[in-house]
């Protein structure tokens, strides 16, 4: 006589989404206090932050630079369709940096950081940890969250805002010349009209939230890399998590951060 196998309590929560969800959500709390207590405990890795500012910042910028020059010539044309059509073309200078600077770039230079540099941090962290090597370097007394994560995390956040200066140059640089290819204009006057009437207030407070782009990516890309299991399987969701989450993060921050901006800065 047959009987059917009983599940255990601890079956049953794993098959329940929403405590999965709970129990993720811990997790990363457990591994974010770890990581900070980590970061403020001497000796600093200076030599493997710079090497993962280098990895991180540098390697990305052709890219970013790519993402931010066509975001300023797709918002050139479709800006001078848009204002023509309502008798403002003299505003599209300012439109263009307005646009480039405050939003496109900041969000863009995040989605394509995370998409580059997530999967990157989350397959490495995830072969490391199912060849063990992670167990390697916690046995050789080093702490690996001192070592792998909190210096990829700093060199997320330090990395961020300087791509996203140079993804804002791109665009305004591309934004004017295909603006100038459409109707001639001067470099220097599309800079005064697009920046005039603008302050310090306008430009950094977008620019610098994406330290926080920065650390949402590292400490998802970290921590999904560290958790990994499964052999070649763990490290391919482990990289595919990585993206996903942090992409979403980074969506979800960034609502969150204008708000906060458009209250603090008005």
């Amino acid at each position: 006589m047959s009987t059917t196998p009983s599940i255990a309590p601890s079956d049953q929560i794993r098959s329940n989404p929403i405590s999965g969800m709970l129990e993720w959500f811990g997790e990363l709390g457990i591994f974010v206090w770890q990581v900070l207590r980590a970061a403020v405990t001497p000796p600093f890795q200076i030599a493997e932050f710079v090497r993962q500012l280098d990895e991180i910042g540098a390697k990305s910028l052709p890219l970013v630079a790519l993402a931010g020059g066509a975001v300023g010539v797709v918002l050139a044309l479709e800006a001078r369709y848009s204002l023509v059509r309502f008798g403002a073309k003299t505003l599209l200078p300012s439109a263009i940096v307005f646009a480039v600077v405050t939003e496109m770039s900041p969000i863009m230079t995040g989605l394509v950081v995370s998409g580059r540099v997530g999967a990157g941090i989350g397959a490495e962290l995830a072969a490391m940890k199912v060849t063990e090597q992670i167990d390697a370097i916690e046995a050789s007394a080093v702490d690996p969250r001192k070592l792998l994560a909190v210096t990829r995390i700093a060199a997320c956040i330090v990395a961020l805002p300087l791509l996203t200066l140079v993804s804002s140059f791109c665009g305004v640089a591309m934004g004017w010349l295909a603006s100038t290819l459409v109707e001639p204009i001067s470099l220097m006057r599309f800079i005064s009209t697009g920046f005039k009437g603008a302050g310090f207030k306008d430009f950094l407070p977008p620019t610098f939230k994406t330290c926080v782009y920065g650390m949402i990516i590292g400490t998802v890309a970290c921590f999904q890399g560290m958790r990994a299991k499964g052999g070649a399987e763990g490290v391919g969701s482990a990289a595919t998590t990585s993206v996903v989450l942090s992409s979403l993060f980074v969506i979800l921050a960034d609502v969150i951060l204008v708000k906060v901006i458009l209250l603090l800065f008005p």
